[in-house]
């Protein structure tokens, strides 16, 4: 256990709607949702001006256009984000060599491997530091949580939002979580908080009093006892420099059904190219190509083809991907369609065989 708070989380407040606030001085103060635009579009980001109006992420647009219909509606721009992002993360790469990003908007940083690691005091100046270096920077507000481990820094960080800074220091960690919902921790999402809270384990203090073997018995062995662990304050995780991608994917959900193969075969071979793009962008390449489709009643299906050698090959991509939409039926209808690469490699195995279709796609 650490003897100084020097793991920090940084998490920027309302990151894509603060972004057009503050490139666009008409929209500052006022109600901002980013997001898709077309029937079936989705929230990305609101506003806190927006939120008072009960928009939140991933509500459906339809929705908070019905909630705030005074807002301003506005199409993502990522490559934009992006441009702040690395900003931002610039100035996190200023503080130590272990930075962690987690997304364009949210980072961990491990202060303890910076040359001249802070106490609890040195600490909470490198926080205010860094939020005031980006407000001037950017523009825009952050928040951060400053603790001994990844799990409370993050739990701090929302603590201070928006535009706060909050410190857990180390050795009050359990006293901290005690009153805390269960539901606070990682890994406690619905399912599980309703399993504990029919044990009468609501909060987190009750699931340290409950015993880690209640806890196995509830929820099996390994996901027991890291919630037991959790609760108690321990997480001994490490901050990582470098996340690496497991898979790339591009999908889209359309504004009406595709009953025609056509048209879904269309979308199938755009979406293949773009997520060669964005596999050729990052430098690697893959041997699994999946397909995702989701039907008009939202049931969802996947099928994968494993290929015969690692390929960036935009042609090999397309041909996999539509192979694998021929075997499926598209019933009465898809409003989702997405092309998945996984099996990801830092070089490409290119050779006749990985042009020859395995025998039968997998489920």
């Amino acid at each position: 256990m650490r003897e100084h708070p020097t793991v920090l989380h940084l998490d920027m407040d309302a990151f894509y709607a603060s972004v057009e606030q503050a490139s666009k001085p008409s929209l500052r103060g006022r109600p901002v949702v980013v997001g898709g635009l077309g029937p079936r579009g989705v929230v990305a980001t609101a506003s806190y001006e927006a939120r008072r109006h009960g928009v939140r992420s991933a509500m459906p647009t339809a929705r908070a256009r019905r909630l705030c219909p005074h807002a301003a509606y506005l199409a993502p721009r990522f490559p934009f984000y992006r441009e702040i992002s690395s900003m931002v993360m610039g100035m996190l790469g200023e503080l130590s060599p272990l930075v962690e990003p987690l997304s364009l908007d949210e980072a961990f940083v491990d202060l303890a491997a910076a040359p001249d690691p802070p106490d609890d005091k040195g600490a909470r100046a490198i926080g205010e530091g860094v939020r005031a270096r980006i407000r001037a920077r950017t523009g825009l507000s952050a928040s951060v949580g400053l603790a001994g481990s990844k799990m409370l820094a993050k739990i701090a960080s929302e603590q201070a939002k928006p535009n706060g800074l909050a410190i857990i220091p180390p050795g009050t960690e359990q006293a901290f979580l005690e009153p805390l919902p269960i539901r606070i921790l990682p890994g406690v999402g619905p399912v599980t908080g309703d399993t504990l809270r029919r044990a009468g384990i609501v909060t987190a203090g009750d699931a340290v009093r409950a015993g880690e073997q209640e806890l196995i018995r509830l929820l099996g062995r390994a996901h027991g006892a890291a919630v037991h662990a959790m609760a108690a304050g321990h997480d001994e995780r490490p901050v990582v420099a470098e996340r690496d991608a497991k898979s790339i994917s591009s999908e889209d959900t359309f504004d009406e059904d595709l009953t025609d193969r056509a048209r879904l075969h269309a979308e199938t071979v755009r979406l293949a190219d773009r997520a060669v793009r964005r596999l050729r962008e990052a430098g690697r390449s893959a041997r699994t190509v999946v397909l995702k489709i989701r039907f008009h009643d939202f049931t969802t299906l996947t099928r994968s083809e494993t290929l015969r050698g690692a390929t960036d090959d935009p042609a090999v991509v397309r041909d996999s991907a539509t192979r694998l939409l021929a075997a499926v039926g598209i019933g009465e209808g898809v409003r989702l369609l997405g092309v998945g690469l996984s099996g990801l490699t830092g070089f490409t195995q290119e050779d006749l065989f990985s042009l020859i279709p395995p025998s039968a796609p997998s489920a």
